[in-house]
């Protein structure tokens, strides 16, 4: 019989509006996918994006053509050279994990050479606004260890000014969501040296960021939207410190395990990310959080509502996941 497949879009509202220098937006669609084999079945959550060229409509499709390969034997292995990539990959991926933790009766950090999983600390996203905004959304989560901070161009030293005064002991990540130019680096950064930022997330565009290996860093610098997966890493090793692993990029946790021991290799720091989604797109990119220097697992606690099970979150420490949601 092989597997049989379910595929379903759901939307999760956030509480709020979620604003990044490229729009806003006031809910997660989301692609959820099953995979049944006798009576056993998993689970994998995606988020796809539009930046790379992605469509939840797309997304399904890609996915459903799958649907004949799953019947015939499809596995987690074959899925890797079948399917590049992205968010398809991801939530099939992250379903075979879970299948196969179920089929096994072993928990997936297991299978996947964890033998226990820890708590994780998480930053908390502040969303782009004007800098009275933003003071007043630092102010409320002042007590969180670590903010990160949504950051546009224009105006990006006061809306620093503002958070570092509304939450003065909170350590501080920013991302410029390739907002910034190379002829505003040195100024930036400056700001960013100013107001103790930690690390700064995407500054240039992809594909435009050469500019980083021409300068001096003062604050170590994160790469996202330049890189997916482990083909992309040694070109980056000039211009960035650290690397954003999301699932949704590297199409699963078999490529972000990957990805993560060979940026480890190559001396990049680690950050776990997110799109924002559900706890079950988050309960899988736990096992990067492992091996990051930086948490940004925070999806769940941007939505009006989660999953029920979901991930547990005690302020912005959230606990392992457990089996009922995913793993």
């Amino acid at each position: 019989m092989g597997i049989e497949l379910s595929v379903a879009v759901e939307a999760f509202p956030i509480a709020g509006r979620f604003v990044i220098a490229r729009g806003a937006k006031t809910e997660a669609r989301v692609v959820t996918v099953v995979l049944r084999e006798g009576a056993r079945r998993g689970r994998g959550e995606c988020v796809p994006y539009a930046r790379y060229g992605e469509s939840v409509e797309a997304v399904v499709a890609a996915i459903e053509r799958l649907r004949p390969a799953l019947r015939a034997g499809l596995d987690r292995t074959a899925l890797q050279t079948l399917m590049p990539p992205g968010s398809a990959r991801n939530a099939l991926d992250c379903a075979f994990w879970d299948l196969e933790a179920k089929q096994a009766d072993s928990p997936a950090h297991e299978a996947a050479g964890f033998a226990r999983l820890a708590p994780l600390v998480t930053a908390y996203t502040l969303s782009v606004g004007t800098p009275d905004e933003m003071f007043a959304a630092a102010v409320r989560a002042a007590e969180r260890p670590l903010l990160k901070i949504k950051l546009a161009g224009a105006g990006d030293a006061e809306r620093l000014e503002a958070v570092r005064a509304g939450a003065p002991r909170a350590r501080l990540i920013v991302d410029a969501n390739e907002a910034w130019r190379e002829e505003e680096l040195a100024e930036k950064f400056a700001a960013c040296l100013e107001a103790r930022v930690a690390l700064i997330e995407q500054p240039l565009p992809a594909g435009a960021d050469a500019a980083l290996a021409r300068i001096a860093r003062p604050v170590p610098i994160c790469a996202d939207e330049s890189v997916h997966a482990r083909d992309g890493l040694a070109a980056l090793r000039d211009r960035y410190d650290a690397v954003n692993i999301k699932l949704d990029k590297t199409g699963g946790l078999t490529e972000a395990l990957a990805m993560a021991h060979e940026a480890r290799a190559l001396g990049f720091s680690i950050m776990a990310g997110c799109m924002v989604g559900s706890s079950l797109a988050m309960a899988p990119a736990a096992l990067i959080g492992q091996m990051a220097e930086y948490v940004d697992l925070d999806g769940p606690l941007l939505l009006a509502r989660d999953r029920d099970p979901g991930l547990v979150y005690e302020g912005s420490t959230v606990t392992p996941p457990v089996a009922a949601l995913w793993g």
